[in-house]
């Protein structure tokens, strides 16, 4: 079978490994400071924050929503948008090489959707890009109805992506452990 090419294959198998550890680290704690920068987010217009935001899908409501914070919740938004760039530089890469790792020691009838799936992370880091984009428009009280639309088309498939890669990651990865647990039991060497 050809070899299939993914978007880490510049770095050796030890730098993916200590390179997924050191990503996942830093996905962790940024994802830890934008829960911290949007609880003020979530308000009765905006149940679920910033995400709430992302999925107005249009100017009435994504503009219902940044009344709803206040100038100071406003002032959280922006933050939250201007850090979650560092976040999307972030997590695709980690759960992108997560997929790789894991694709690397499964039968290769599924190391192909792993391989996918580290291409998509890529995508979703796009996708993550035009949406802040989009929402930081709004924020600035943009005139332009297509700018909660281009967040919403934006954050669906970017969310899809996202969730695709985490459960290929989890159940690879329990799959993996699953059999090495199986191995040791019946005696062989790991």
């Amino acid at each position: 079978m050809t070899k299939l090419h993914h978007p880490f294959g510049w770095l050796s198998p030890n730098a993916q490994k200590n390179g997924f550890v050191l990503l996942l680290i830093s996905t962790l704690a940024v994802m830890a400071s934008l829960q911290l920068l949007g609880g003020p987010l979530v308000t009765e217009a905006a149940p679920a924050g910033i995400v709430s935001f992302e999925f107005a899908g249009d100017l009435a409501t994504a503009r219902e929503m940044v009344a709803s914070w206040g100038p100071e919740g406003q002032i959280y938004a922006g933050l939250n948008l201007g850090l979650d760039y560092l976040f999307l530089a972030l997590y695709p890469s980690a759960i992108g090489l997560g997929c790789v790792l894991v694709a690397q020691r499964l039968p290769e009838k599924i190391k192909f959707f792993g391989v996918m799936l580290a291409w998509g992370q890529l995508a979703a880091g796009f996708l993550d890009a035009v949406e802040n984009f989009a929402l930081i428009q709004v924020l600035l009280e943009t005139e332009l109805p297509v700018w909660p639309v281009v967040a919403w088309w934006c954050a669906a498939p970017k969310f899809l992506l996202v969730i695709a890669g985490l459960v290929y990651f989890l159940l690879g990865g329990g799959t993996m452990i699953f059999m090495k647990v199986r191995r040791f039991r019946s005696g062989q060497a790991l």
